[in-house]
């Protein structure tokens, strides 16, 4: 993750002017503007960190948006706690030293964001440790925030998943929508494949026997078996591999925890996860304030 691109900045900026904190009139009311602290970010759950390379960036973005000077500031973080690193219950994370009304500022957006990463984070690791011994990857989707997909996407990595499209331009993937509207699956597909620019991929989702059919026929190069059982989806890879013995299958629908690892024993090379970061639960971080003696 490139936490200094003019892409990130800016998501981190606009966080930052929603909470208005540069008009924090509390803070400004309460504390003295010279004073320096400490703020310790503690993980009160186990869990996946994702997201500290936004702390650095916050606060510089909030000195530029402060009315008044905030001095120096440093982040410290012990060698072995990185993005991707799963901390027990009461691990610190990071150690900021800063002025005192920046750190109480920036406290909550902070806390936010990085709550939210590591939940996507940690949530990823379950359904990849759920996986663990077979040859399935757990892929994400396109459900994400909008405005927070980069950040979204980067937290699945950080639990070892592996990103699907980025955007709609990043791939070809012709679903139940395109086939219905688009005058059906052969005429749709053969479009794709007529269509696409050199190294695209065209997957193509199937919900049924028929479409399955009319996707192999077609010479899909990648196909979504969606919202069957993990018994469909074996006979499927069975029908697929005899025809296209290279093109790689992925799952969807109906993946949760407790059924993953039977679509992944199903012989599929991926399973893409909505959850992952639809519903995934923040994880539960809390900083810790104190007053710095120098």
């Amino acid at each position: 993750m490139d936490w200094k691109s003019k892409r990130i900045r800016t998501i981190l900026e606009a966080a930052l002017a929603e909470d208005k904190v540069a008009n924090d009139v509390t803070t400004a009311l309460t504390i003295a503007p010279d004073l320096r602290a400490s703020g310790t970010i503690i993980a009160k759950q186990a869990c996946v960190v994702s997201g500290l390379g936004c702390i650095p960036v916050f606060l510089d973005i909030f000195a530029k948006m402060s009315p008044a000077p905030v001095g120096r500031f440093e982040v410290i973080s012990h060698p072995e706690i990185f993005d991707g690193v799963k901390v027990k219950k009461g691990q610190t994370l990071a150690v900021i030293r800063h002025n005192a009304r920046a750190i109480l500022s920036c406290e909550r957006v902070i806390l936010n964001l990085m709550q939210r990463m590591s939940g996507i984070a940690t949530l990823t690791n379950e359904f990849v440790k759920a996986v663990a011994g077979t040859k399935t990857k757990v892929l994400d989707t396109r459900k994400t925030i909008p405005g927070l997909r980069a950040l979204d996407k980067y937290a699945v990595c950080c639990g070892g998943g592996v990103n699907h499209r980025l955007d709609l331009q990043d791939g070809i993937l012709i679903k139940n929508n395109h086939i219905s509207l688009g005058g059906g699956l052969p005429i749709v597909l053969e479009h794709a494949l007529e269509g696409r620019k050199t190294g695209q991929v065209v997957q193509v989702e199937v919900r049924s026997q028929p479409e399955l059919d009319q996707a192999i026929a077609g010479g899909a190069e990648s196909i979504l078996l969606d919202n069957m059982t993990p018994s469909q989806v074996k006979k499927a890879i069975k029908q697929i591999r005899a025809t296209l013995p290279n093109v790689p299958v992925e799952a969807s629908g109906n993946m949760n925890l407790k059924t993953v690892r039977d679509y992944a024993l199903a012989g599929v090379d991926f399973v893409s996860v909505g959850a992952l970061t639809h519903s995934a639960a923040a994880a539960d971080l809390s900083m810790r304030i104190t007053a710095d003696i120098y």
